[in-house]
């Protein structure tokens, strides 16, 4: 039998568990495994500027392919805590991570040591396990059922905590036959889908919800083919935008408080059923229950089946990953439509693109300095189909989600429940790693910008071009927005005079001499009517320096995103609405008054 230290035999499982590409900061007690990395090879690896950042980057890395798992390393303390944010980020939706750490000899663990933590339990809330291993050959079995677990129900993260003498200790073990133990994953039954398929028919304007278990289940051409054969409308969640084309004429707009479209509020309120499938009926999307549930029918299909109930009782549940559920769902319809069982959902279809038509947002002003919805216009106009948007938090993701168009699955990547600041410079940078022939553009307020721009000497130094579109009004927006319901605004303005830029006025840090700083590129643009060459010009700067390329707008100070407080019959629209065709020049559909 070879023999081999415990973290060489990690890094084979690694291997042959698919792992490519790992993210981290190396320190004294993960030494040993980034020894093992080196000379095992195969598995290339991005030095991080803050192990935090390795988290997201290894979010978004996952977050771009089906299959992916990325891979963040670094300490137990404080590198594992740093990390946390990532594990509570990829829990909450639903992504596989694996957190390795290096933690301090085991015969000192609990005799605070130095930069020893207990960081398994601190990870237990947000992973599916989180394990310290003391024995080092239990390294390949822990190895083993962490890839297990992250695939098998409803994914999510691991965190395996190795101490440094477990990591350094010998053990037998042969890599050519090892093999990965098969995912565990619940399945509808044919009688339960032709129920809920039942349930369907029954209805006069059902709708489908979509949400992210189906782009994790890559399911989104089963359920397109389901809502084609019977003819129902979809509504897409904040984390399955993409599963269906936002031109696709089934697409009934996205619902919600906040990251959501007139025309899809008003198509849901006219509805009577709703099949969730996937989705985890998030509170910024169903707002207060009773005005959402009132006067529909739902049933509720999720591969955790104590999601089932947890918000609201369903008419009819069924716990079942998304991809087997709508194989039968395709199956039975097309059964049904060949025996013309299948009602004829056309009208009601077609009113849902009346809708789209006539309800809309202004994005086009000229106001200088510029309007943020004027911004998303632009990006309409430069950024094609096969963009993958990253974002995460913040009146300009709340905007961009209402007025940037997405036509594929994982084309918008996005921290759906945790929203930490600073995620998007570095899911970005994993999002351009996995992919690094799809064009990325990144989405970011200046706060959110300013969390973790460190990370741009990553894609400088690793050669990780994408597009950074920075909107900065020098204002925590959406908190400044929120305060206004307590008649404060504290705490929530960015300005000051920079004695270094005086050209800044009041806009404070300058992000263009910064991001150069860091070996970037980076444009700023104060006249909405140059944003558009100024798009071009990032993009051709990212594919002549192969970095990260930032585009500054300077917003007006102050503005009000449409959204509301409590319920989706309520969202309030703060800027004038969309009455002639060119106040809306690049939405889905002409304007239709």
């Amino acid at each position: 039998m070879p023999r081999m230290t415990a973290a060489r035999a990690a890094v084979e499982i690694l291997k042959r568990e698919g792992v490519t590409h790992a993210f981290g900061v190396p320190g004294a007690a993960i030494n040993p495994f980034y020894a093992a990395l080196k000379g095992a090879g195969g598995i290339d690896h991005t030095l991080a500027r803050h192990v935090e950042g390795a988290s997201h980057m290894a979010e978004g890395y996952t977050r771009t392919h089906p299959g992916n798992i990325g891979v963040c390393i670094g300490t137990s303390g404080p590198a594992g805590t740093d990390m946390i944010t990532g594990l509570y980020s990829a829990i909450g939706d639903s992504i596989p991570i694996l957190c390795i750490t290096g933690q301090a000899p085991t015969a000192v663990i609990q005799k605070e040591d130095f930069q020893a933590v207990d960081i398994a339990a601190i990870a237990k809330p947000v992973t599916k396990a989180a394990t310290t291993v003391m024995e080092a050959a239990q390294v390949p079995g822990v190895l083993q059922q962490a890839f297990h677990l992250m695939r098998s129900g409803r994914p999510g993260p691991v965190l395996i905590d190795l101490p440094i003498d477990v990591q350094l200790t010998e053990i037998e073990f042969d890599p050519e036959t090892y093999e990965p133990l098969p995912a565990f994953k619940p399945t509808a039954t044919r009688a339960q889908v032709e129920k809920a398929l039942g349930l369907l028919n029954e209805s006069e304007r059902p709708l489908i919800v979509a949400g992210g278990g189906i782009i994790n289940a890559d399911a989104a051409e089963l359920l397109v083919e389901f809502a084609e054969l019977t003819g129902t409308p979809v509504v897409p969640t904040l984390m399955g935008w993409g599963i269906l084309a936002d031109d696709h004429e089934l697409n009934a707009g996205m619902v919600g408080l906040q990251t959501s479209h007139r025309y899809g509020n008003a198509n849901f309120l006219e509805s009577d059923f709703v099949l969730g499938i996937g989705n985890r009926w998030a509170n910024r999307h169903t707002g207060k229950l009773d005005v959402y549930t009132q006067g529909r029918k739902f049933v509720h299909i999720d591969i955790e089946p104590t999601q089932i109930g947890k918000i609201f009782a369903p008419d009819y549940g069924i716990a079942s990953d998304a991809k087997a559920a709508l194989k039968l769902f395709v199956e039975v319809a097309r059964e049904l439509k060949a025996a013309g069982r299948l009602p004829d959902r056309s009208d009601w279809a077609a009113s849902t693109q009346v809708r789209k038509a006539r309800l809309q947002r202004r994005t086009h002003f000229d106001d200088i300095p510029m309007k943020p919805q004027r911004v998303y216009e632009e990006m309409n106009k430069a950024f094609g189909p096969e963009t993958r948007y990253v974002t995460t938090i913040g009146l300009s993701q709340i905007a961009g989600a209402q007025m940037l168009h997405v036509y594929k699955p994982r084309h918008w990547i996005n921290c759906g429940q945790a929203g930490p600041l600073g995620w998007t410079i570095p899911a970005a940078l994993g999002v351009a790693t996995a992919d690094p022939e799809t064009p990325v553009v990144a989405l970011s307020g200046d706060y959110d910008f300013q969390f973790m721009l460190e990370e741009l000497a990553v894609g400088a130094q690793h050669r990780i071009p994408y597009v950074h579109v920075l909107v900065n009004n020098a204002y925590l927006g959406l908190i400044r927005q929120a305060q206004r319901n307590l008649d404060i605004n504290f705490q929530v303005n960015l300005e000051f005079e920079n004695i270094n830029a005086p050209e800044l006025g009041v806009y404070g840090v300058d992000h263009v001499r910064v991001a150069e700083g860091l070996g970037c590129k980076a444009l700023r643009v104060t006249d909405p009517g140059e944003l558009g060459a100024a798009f071009e010009e990032a993009k051709k700067l990212a594919a002549e320096h192969r970095v990260p390329v930032v585009v500054e707008a300077i917003l007006e100070r102050i503005t009000n995103i449409s959204m509301s407080g409590s319920d989706i019959a309520s969202v309030q629209e703060w800027e004038d609405i969309a009455t002639e065709p060119d106040h809306a020049p690049t939405a889905i559909k002409p304007l239709k008054v």
